[in-house]
């Protein structure tokens, strides 16, 4: 028989696929069209992708604290445990990291848009924001993959 406590860890655990496997496929797409310099192509990846952090990152980014807060008390486990203080620490610097990324693809797709419209090449506005874009991915990936590590291993952290 199925519990609830079941179906909130079915959907925490989801949403973690979800966040790694979204933001890999982002990264992905996104380095992919920026390297055939097309401002086209990056204009309809782009929105694809900005549409896509809404959809999949953000809805998974909202209900992970909540499954987690939820399994957590189920579990008895005390919020400051020293593994689930670090997750959530990093949880935090994630999003520090994935906010402004949302925000830089959205600038990044009208500013290859406009480059498509007039025929110009991509500007330097476009790929500075893509050095900050590509930048921001490197801290925010190897967060989610400790962070993944802490909650499958849940090793003994003392403060």
């Amino acid at each position: 028989m199925i519990e609830g406590i079941d179906v909130i860890r079915l959907l925490h655990v989801l949403g973690a696929c979800v966040l790694i496997g979204t933001g890999a496929g982002i990264a992905f797409f996104m380095v992919m069209a920026h390297r055939t310099k097309d401002p086209a192509s990056i204009t309809h990846t782009a929105a694809i992708v900005v549409i896509a952090d809404m959809l999949f990152t953000a809805t998974a980014a909202i209900a992970q604290p909540i499954t987690g807060v939820v399994l957590a008390f189920d579990l008895g486990w005390p919020l400051l445990e020293g593994w689930l203080a670090v997750s959530l620490g990093l949880y935090v610097f994630i999003g520090l990291f994935w906010l402004p990324v949302v925000w830089i693809q959205a600038k990044m797709r009208d500013e290859a848009r406009q480059s498509a419209q007039t025929g110009r090449p991509l500007t330097p506005r476009y790929m500075r924001l893509y050095r900050i874009w590509f930048a921001c991915g490197f801290p925010a990936f190897i967060a989610i993959i400790a962070l993944l590590w802490l909650m499958i291993v849940r090793p003994v952290i003392a403060f």
